[in-house]
């Protein structure tokens, strides 16, 4: 299986993507497509032993579509620019031909060569090569129409192409009975409808581009995090390349002030980066020769250089960017209701648009006021605005939390965190930092204690979890050389094993001298040890104990900030970690929470998770570990700190790439302000269709209210602008 996310031209409303996506997911070898509107891209899973990307290009065209290629970065100012040359070229066009058609009306001054009254083939021939020009300046609408009803899915750009070829074409005809002498078909002309039509859904999509680009903004920073030249160390000498140029296993320099080109790990030098941007810690971290730096982050007082390990698409920020892309790109559950009734809705004002015109005629009303109704309906009923209204909600709020620290892969889990009522923790490297430190050692043995954690520290240093940094800390300070270590072994959730020096060292929880048959006679000590707050490493062989280590931790300075919160939002908070009980208490009680599962397994992890979900309980879990990544994919909803390991980050739907506790009060805020957002956005797009079909089809004509087609393309216009500006408002949530 393959993932790509191709760039999308042509789309233009729900209803191109909705057709977009349908049409990709009835291919053969396509297992799962998901179209976005407003990035204008489509993420598409593929069997790769079944089709070529080229393959996937062709469907696109096949669709109605143009495939750009696959999406590399967000960059739209050329485009921009390009637009409003235009719009103000055709803005300026539309001024004249509003005052050739229609200056009469107002006693404005017309020249007598172009006066409708006078000279009634050259009104209606100015008024015809002006709608020509404007026909031309919209024929992607007339094209995208024809396309759309072709491959039956029929869009925006099918109603306003059938209402204004039906009204040109009209108007063609009595321009032609004007030539012949039947100068009272003058009053029969709609061409600067036609033209004005397709302005105004010019000028809408031009400030929706505005408006959608305003909602990438956050993306588009991290893509700008990183910076566009670095200097390569070649023969010796320093060479300036562009990121494309550099491969990996280049010799890259950074000196102070410059900002890192690639992920990669330092060979020389030493410098203190400020990577907040990613950890969100605001103090410089020091980085010596073996550690490893992050593309973008700023070196601020050293010479270093470092060799280059992850580029471009590969590199923490090109990740996180392609995950928020992906993540805006799936569908949220509340999505899927404009969806469906998007899919509907082009063909339901299709078929009113004609039932009305027949109903006119029928009636005896004139032939052009039964067009002026079908071509209104036509117009007036656009679904842009319908969908508009999840995509950029989620969008927006997408930016927002990636801007924030908060790593969202999937959009349903914006619609989603509101309805956490219940959040498990981890206890070590989540609510604690993980940065332990040997506090007490009760040695039974006659081997002495430094060799002792010599021998035990070789061990843990080929373990994941953070009590083996602990060890790994202490043989550095202390100038401990690390042994070779034979047949180690991870016993999942009770300790690890290994061979070191010739003996055979087995560490772990207590539960683990069980697993190898070890009695334990030091249960009173290790009581003690527990009640300082210690977490317990039991040192055997296979015939006795040898020593009891007692591990501290330190607190995550808002832990207890966070849970209050969260107890005084009724939302109900619960440790859980394979530590004794004794310590586990200790820690929860000065946090703040009374629920905790103690000497817990892997496997129970998730059963407690499981328990709790069929207590209809809506849960979140937060982890950071392997023994966590279980619990991570059973919960409603797996948040993984951004220091947990990468097993834990792949099962989780949330990563916190600040490491900051906060952050999941941040998303259940978002999370509740977006779908109420949506929820408005829904209402006023369904309002205003509920509102302006009726109007459109003369139901209200008796009541004084009535609109043409130039007032329906207005008000079209202005009902999207009404959806982009409410959904923009979500940048405004307060972050704490």
């Amino acid at each position: 299986m393959k993932k790509i996310t191709l760039s999308i031209d042509g789309m233009t409303c729900s209803a191109c993507s909705n057709g977009l996506e349908k049409y990709l997911n009835k291919q053969n070898g396509i297992i799962e497509a998901n179209v976005n509107l407003v990035m204008a891209n489509a993420t598409i899973l593929y069997d790769e032993n079944i089709l070529e990307k080229s393959k996937l290009d062709e469907f696109v065209k096949q669709a109605g579509f143009k495939s750009l290629g696959e999406f590399k970065e967000i960059n739209f100012e050329t485009k921009n620019k390009n637009e409003k040359v235009k719009f103000i070229i055709f803005t300026i066009l539309a001024i004249v031909l509003m005052y050739i058609s229609m200056g009469h009306m107002v006693n404005l001054p017309i020249f007598n060569f172009l006066d409708v009254t006078t000279n009634p083939i050259n009104y209606s021939i100015c008024l015809f090569l002006f709608a020509i020009i404007f026909m031309i300046y919209g024929f992607d609408i007339l094209k995208n129409g024809y396309k759309n009803l072709i491959h039956m899915t029929p869009n925006m750009d099918t109603l306003v192409g059938i209402g204004v070829l039906s009204s040109f074409l009209y108007s063609v005809y009595s321009m032609i009975m004007i030539i012949r002498g039947h100068s009272e078909n003058v009053h029969n002309l709609y061409f600067e409808s036609a033209a004005i039509v397709i302005y105004f859904i010019k000028l809408g999509r031009y400030l929706d581009g505005i408006s959608k680009d305003k909602t990438k903004e956050a993306i588009q920073k991290l893509v700008k995090i990183t910076p566009n030249q670095a200097t390569l160390k070649v023969n010796g000498k320093e060479k300036r390349v562009t990121l494309d140029e550099i491969h990996k296993g280049d010799i890259v320099i950074c000196k102070p002030g410059e900002k890192v080109a690639v992920d990669g790990e330092i060979i020389d030098g030493s410098a203190h980066f400020d990577e907040s941007f990613i950890t969100g810690e605001s103090k410089p971290s020091n980085k010596v020769k073996g550690d490893k730096v992050i593309a973008g982050s700023i070196n601020y007082d050293g010479y270093v250089e470092y060799k280059a390990e992850k580029i471009g698409r590969e590199s923490t920020i090109s990740e996180i960017v392609r995950a928020v892309v992906e993540a805006s790109n799936t569908k949220a559950p509340i999505a899927k209701i404009a969806d469906t009734v998007s899919g509907y809705f082009v063909p339901t004002v299709i078929i009113i648009a004609i039932l009305t015109f027949i109903v006119y005629l029928i009636l005896g009303y004139e032939f052009s006021e039964s067009l002026i109704r079908f071509v209104t309906i036509l117009v007036v009923a656009c679904p842009c605005s319908l969908g508009l209204a999840t995509p950029l909600a989620i969008v927006v709020s997408e930016g927002l939390c990636a801007s924030n620290g908060i790593l969202v892969k999937k959009s349903e889990i914006l619609e989603n965190a509101q309805k956490v009522n219940t959040i498990v923790f981890d206890k070590t490297g989540t609510l604690t930092y993980g940065k332990l430190k040997i506090a007490e050692v009760i040695n039974y043995s006659d081997i002495e204690k430094n060799q002792l954690l010599q021998l035990v520290g070789s061990i843990e240093s080929k373990s994941t979890h953070p009590i083996g940094k602990a060890f790994e800390n202490y043989l550095e300070e202390h100038k401990l050389e690390k042994l070779e270590v034979k047949e180690f072994g991870n016993v999942t959730g009770l300790g690890i094993i290994g061979k070191v020096d010739g003996q055979k060292l087995i560490l772990g929880n207590a539960k683990i001298l069980k697993e190898y048959n070890v009695e334990n006679v030091y249960k009173k000590d290790e009581e003690e040890l527990s009640k300082k707050g210690n977490s317990i490493v039991y040192v055997a062989n296979p015939n006795k104990i040898l020593a009891l280590i007692g591990v501290n931790d330190i607190i995550r300075e808002n832990a207890p900030e966070v849970i209050a919160e969260l107890n005084k939002n009724k939302i109900e908070t619960i440790m859980l970690t394979g530590d004794n009980k004794e310590t586990a208490e200790k820690i929860a009680n000065e946090i703040g929470i009374t629920n905790v599962f103690a000497n817990v397994l892997p496997t129970e992890k998730t059963q407690v998770i499981k328990d709790l979900k069929q207590q209809n309980k809506y849960v979140m879990m937060c982890g950071d570990g392997i023994n966590d990544s279980p619990a991570l994919a059973t919960a409603n909803i797996g948040v993984s700190v951004n220091s947990g390991t990468d097993i834990a980050m792949d099962s989780s739907d949330v990563i916190l790439t600040k490491n900051n506790l906060i952050s999941i009060i941040n998303l259940i805020n978002i999370s509740k302000k977006t779908v109420r957002n949506i929820k408005q956005n829904l209402f006023w797009a369904f309002f205003y269709n509920c509102l302006m079909i009726p109007i459109a089809m003369g139901l209200f004509v008796n009541f004084g209210v009535s609109i043409n087609p130039m007032i329906a393309s207005i008000a079209m216009m202005f009902s999207s602008i009404t959806v982009i500006l409410n959904a923009l408002r979500l940048k405004n949530i307060k972050i704490k």
